[in-house]
């Protein structure tokens, strides 16, 4: 299906392509695009800033003042930045790309503030719904008055012959109608491992919380390719007006990764996407076999697996119980053998191991899992994915073994109003640990899990330096002793979310042999006010030094 490449060479061509550029643009002084007059923030080693650089082939060929690049080159293109500032192109390391853009034909829910208003969304959406099935996103029931899960009973008298299906914000519960259910054949006595079908009295109530979502959701229609193809290039351009270059796509399908290439090689979707595979067990005898697909905007390059579930759906698998559900700790999507069988297959292979783990428990299970398969110190940069709530005797686990914990920092602002609730006074102190995680390895990755949090990249910065919502709030910021300063937040936006993919000698900073993927700002992250940070926006997105986007 795909044509083999080895990981090793994603290390050679940047060498050997800065070779050739130094012998042959060194000589003519030609270039493609030339930038002057700026702030670039290269995020090398040294966290350097220059004034100018110049860009041939989709390359990087020079970075210094104004009169070097001016005097050296000369370029059709020459572009004076007016001394705004200009950064390496953001890399989410955590979010669902395809998934976002095949899910916006649903019905909006984000920020609804109760389930009435939800109805009133639905009758209006439901007079054009483009598909048989009434499907909504983006619910949370601890933005309520009411902070319980809704009931069926309205949905069904509403909708009697439309299949619904809701979405919780965070994917890991849902609320499905009676008519949903019945063509899915879920009733009271339906049991399935890793999730819940609620019921009260004897009766549902279409709550459906983890894996038991899975018994509804996967018999709602599929898009046609061609729709799916058109909504990746609709996320694509939200993607590059928040100065995106890159996203690490998690849990995919390989069809979406044949329907991607595709999009790529048209010269259609230009985003960089790094891929992690689905946990499917016709994919791994495949995928390791053949090991990391490799193009130049797309790198195959391992699997996902989900050890629990949320927090704020209390799926999230937990030491002890739940401080506001007692009796309740959660639970594990799969049973500990798979993920060791899972992480017995890939110790050996070229393929990368991400895993998604909200609570201490699932930390735990994953984090010791992990270590069996990994040995001691390593490279294989294996990752989990969220890393919530740590117990404080595992956070050693991460520098032991060379884990990775990528993080959202949207989460913790998300979840600062009612995480304490869940967890109590002293869970609560190693939730959201970021600088603690950090320290393990000396290097964090940043996403945001879109559409679980806004794909914005400004609010990703925000969270991580400031700890507080858009309204400032609280005063003196969430656990603050866990945020991050600017310049670790950036890195962890830029050159540690490539390094995160094994990209970094590709991508992720502004240096000579590199990419050119590039933003342009109006205004400069690293100085200007917190509040500001909320305001800035991206000017201009380039990559491999083609303009993509500009405001």
């Amino acid at each position: 299906m795909f044509r083999k490449r080895f990981t090793s060479w994603l290390f050679i061509i940047p060498e050997l392509v800065l070779i050739l550029f130094l012998f042959s643009c060194g000589a003519s002084g030609k270039a493609d695009l030339i930038i002057h007059h700026a702030k670039i923030y290269t995020v090398d080693s040294a966290f350097s800033v220059v004034e100018a650089m110049a860009v041939k082939d989709h390359r990087i060929i020079a970075t210094g003042t104004n009169n070097d690049i001016l005097d050296k080159y000369e370029s059709a293109q020459i572009i004076d930045a007016g001394g705004k500032a200009i950064l390496p192109g953001f890399i989410d390391a955590h979010c669902h790309f395809t998934g976002f853009a095949t899910d916006m034909w649903k019905c909006e829910l984000v920020g609804t503030t109760s389930f009435a208003e939800i109805i009133e969304k639905l009758k209006t959406y439901s007079k054009n719904a483009p598909m048989e099935w009434i499907y909504g996103r983006g619910w949370d029931q601890n933005d309520w008055a009411v902070k319980e899960y809704p009931d069926k009973r309205i949905l069904d008298s509403l909708f009697p012959n439309k299949p619904v299906f809701l979405k919780r914000i965070d994917g890991h519960a849902a609320i499905a109608n009676q008519k949903a259910l019945d063509l899915t054949g879920v009733t009271a006595a339906t049991i399935v491992s890793g999730g819940t079908v609620e019921v009260k009295n004897g009766a549902m109530t279409g709550v459906l919380i983890d894996n038991a979502m899975d018994l509804v959701d996967t018999k709602i229609p599929l898009l046609s390719d061609s729709l799916a193809k058109k909504y990746y290039l609709e996320a694509q351009k939200l993607c590059f007006a928040f100065g995106l270059t890159g996203v690490h796509d998690c849990g995919i399908s390989e069809h979406t990764v044949e329907m991607v290439d595709a999009e790529q090689k048209a010269g259609r979707l230009k985003m960089k996407i790094y891929v992690l595979l689905s946990d499917s067990a016709q994919y791994y005898k495949r995928w390791i076999q053949k090991g990391p697909y490799i193009t130049e905007r797309l790198h195959v390059g391992g699997f996902k697996l989900y050890a629990d579930g949320a927090l704020g759906s209390r799926g999230a698998c937990l030491l002890q119980d739940y401080t506001d559900k007692p009796g309740w700790k959660g639970f594990l999507l799969s049973d500990p053998p798979h993920f060791r069988e899972v992480a017995a297959k890939l110790a050996n292979s070229k393929l990368q191991l991400i895993t998604h783990a909200i609570g201490d428990s699932g930390n735990r299970e994953i984090l010791n899992i992990y270590a069996m398969a990994l040995k001691g110190k390593n490279d294989r940069r294996w990752r989990i994915e969220h890393a919530q709530i740590v117990n404080e005797n595992d956070f050693r686990l991460f520098n032991d073994f060379s884990i990775i914990p990528s993080v959202q920092p949207t989460h913790a602002t998300s979840d600062m109003y009612w995480a304490a609730t869940r967890l109590g006074p002293q869970r609560i102190r190693h939730a959201y640990a970021y600088q603690q995680l950090l320290k393990q390895n000396s290097w964090l990755p940043l996403g945001t899990d879109f559409p679980v949090e806004d794909i914005s990249t400004f609010k990703t910065f925000y969270a991580a330096v400031v700890r507080k919502d858009a309204k400032g709030f609280p005063a003196g910021g969430f656990q603050t002793e866990n945020a991050l300063s600017r310049e670790q937040a950036l890195r962890g936006m830029t050159i540690w979310a490539a390094k995160a993919a094994f990209e970094e000698k590709e991508k992720g900073s502004l240096e000579v042999g590199k990419a050119a993927d590039f933003i342009m700002l109006d205004n400069d992250l690293m100085k200007c006010s917190e509040a500001a940070i909320l305001r800035a926006r991206v000017l201009a997105t380039y990559i491999n030094g083609e303009n993509v986007f500009v405001r």
